[in-house]
Order: C-alpha cells, then sequence, then structure tokens
C-alpha cells in the first residue's frame, strides 16, 4: 500500500491516499497510527497564528536540541504547501520505504534524530503540491501511522501557520500532542497567537507554552541591543492567558546561515546568545513532561 502511494507522491504530487477499499484502509490506517503512537512517549505540537514567525525554525532546533541530550527524536514536517525541514535538516535524498513495502522509513539525521517531510517525497522540488484538505489529512495521518517511527522519547510536529486542515488533523490524529505556541513580540503577531490559543482550548490541547521569537538583536558594532520587533510581549500574553512563558529567542543571523547549510545551530557547538535561550526553553519543556 505504502510503495504504490509514495511512488504517486513522487511521480506526481498527487494525494497519497487515493484508492482501494477506502472502509478497510481507513480501518488499517487507524489501526497503524495506534501502534505507532504507542511506541512514542511525548507528542509535542510547533505552532502559530501566523506565518515568519520562525516555526519551523523553533521545531528544528527543538528536535535538534534534544536530539543532542540523547532523547530519541522524530521530528515530522506537515507543511504540505511551504515545506522546509528538509532543508534546514539537509535532507536531500528522497525518503525510502521498508523492505516489504508497508512503511516509510524517516531520514536519519544523527543517531538520536530521524524525520520526515513531504518535500523528500518529491522528484522535483520546486513542483507546487495542490491538494485539498482531504488529500493533506491523508498524507498527516499516513506521515504518523505508515512511518517506521520506532520508539521514540519526542516526536516534534512541525504544521503551517493557523487553525486549518492541516493542525486540526495533526490534534485529531494525535489527541495526546502537546502545543508549543510560537510567536514574535510585535502586536501585529500577538494579535494571531491570541487566536492559536484559542484553537488549542477549543480542541482541548495541552499547551506546554509560549516561546517568543527574534525577541532582539545585538548590534554587531556596538553591541547594544535592538528590539527589531518590540519585545516581551510573547511573555504578557503568557501571562494574560495563564499559559506558561517558556522562554524567549533573540535574533541572529546564523540561524539564518545554518538552516541554509542544512545544519541546525543546535545541533553545532556553538555558544551564543540563541544556544543559550534555546536551551533554557528546552529546559522547561522538558521540565512539563515525565522522562
Amino acid at each position: 500500500m505504502i510503495h504504490e502511494n509514495v511512488d504517486q507522491a513522487k511521480k506526481s504530487g498527487g494525494c497519497p491516499s487515493q484508492g482501494g477499499d477506502t472502509a478497510n484502509r481507513q480501518k488499517e490506517q487507524e489501526a497503524m497510527i495506534k501502534t505507532s503512537l504507542s511506541k512514542i512517549k511525548h507528542k509535542i505540537f510547533v505552532l502559530s497564528g501566523k506565518g515568519g514567525v520562525g516555526k519551523s525554525s523553533v521545531s528544528a532546533n527543538l528536535a535538534a536540541s534534544l536530539s543532542k541530550k540523547g532523547y530519541k527524536t522524530g521530528l515530522m514536517d506537515v507543511d504540505v504547501h511551504g515545506p522546509s525541514i528538509a532543508q534546514m535538516l539537509g535532507m536531500k535524498e528522497l525518503l525510502d520505504i521498508t523492505p516489504d513495502q508497508k512503511m516509510l522509513m524517516p531520514q536519519k539525521i544523527n543517531d538520536n534524530l530521524k524525520a520526515v517531510s513531504v518535500q523528500a517525497l518529491m522528484q522535483d522540488r520546486d513542483q507546487a503540491i495542490i491538494w485539498r484538505g482531504p488529500a493533506k489529512a491523508g498524507m498527516i495521518q499516513q506521515f504518523v501511522g505508515s512511518v517506521d517511527w520506532g520508539e521514540l522519547d519526542f516526536l516534534v510536529i512541525d504544521a503551517p501557520p493557523g487553525t486549518g486542515d492541516e493542525p486540526l488533523t495533526v490534534i485529531q490524529t494525535i489527541p495526546e500532542a502537546l502545543g508549543v505556541i510560537v510567536t514574535t513580540p510585535q502586536e501585529v503577531a500577538l494579535a494571531d497567537i491570541r487566536k492559536s490559543i484559542s484553537f488549542c482550548k477549543t480542541v482541548k490541547m495541552k499547551t506546554l507554552g509560549i516561546v517568543e521569537n527574534m525577541s532582539g538583536f545585538k548590534c554587531p558594532h556596538c553591541n547594544e541591543p535592538i528590539d527589531l520587533f518590540s519585545n516581551g510581549g510573547g511573555e504578557k500574553t503568557a501571562k494574560a492567558t495563564g499559559l506558561t512563558f517558556l522562554g524567549s529567542i533573540p535574533f541572529d543571523t546564523q540561524v539564518v546561515i545554518s538552516g541554509d547549510s542544512g545544519v541546525p545551530l543546535m545541533l553545532q557547538d556553538k555558544e551564543t546568545a540563541f544556544s543559550s535561550a534555546f536551551k533554557t526553553i528546552v529546559d522547561n519543556i522538558i521540565s512539563q513532561v515525565d522522562i
């Protein structure tokens, strides 16, 4: 089953769940999802109210940090129309399948980290993926149930911004997911993050807290801090809504460089303001789960 679906996606970008006896396939997929999730201790859903806040960068560096701490970690990119995790992790090869042709194999990034992305299913990475809601839901469900994740301590899920098909499918497929909401400090982002908070409450998803990204920038010439997008808005919103403030991350040009090169900054042995701030955020997340 998975062989045919993956082959179709690689060739045409078509829906990965078309064809066959729908009822039987659905039952089989539900069973596979249940089995897969039973082997994963913690599922962290990284979400944002709007694009451009660095959600994928946070997802990639969170997964990288957890793996570096020795936790078996998976990273699932379900941003169908704008996948970026493959680039950030240096995933150049297409995803393979198990010898029995029943499961997708996530790509190994290091000994503790593996990842999947819809981009790693496409022969032509510049090809537009033109799918409606049901096709995207099918892709997400297959990434959970038809991927050979094995035993994991953490699965980090990176979905597109907003409260549409993909985030809703993630919650329906992984009801025990724990939310991490990413924002930048300016009001236009905070207005959207309040919608994300409302989404989490509506679908009854436990939220680990809020991360404020790009909260400041140190001038390379005078070392004075510059508030590119204001500051403190994420912490104020967390307090106002009764959520945990996980921490703020300064703007760092090395994050851009590392993302383009395919090696997340948190996998590099560099002591920077970014890495220090990110370690605090990771510790605050770990402190809330039972390891």
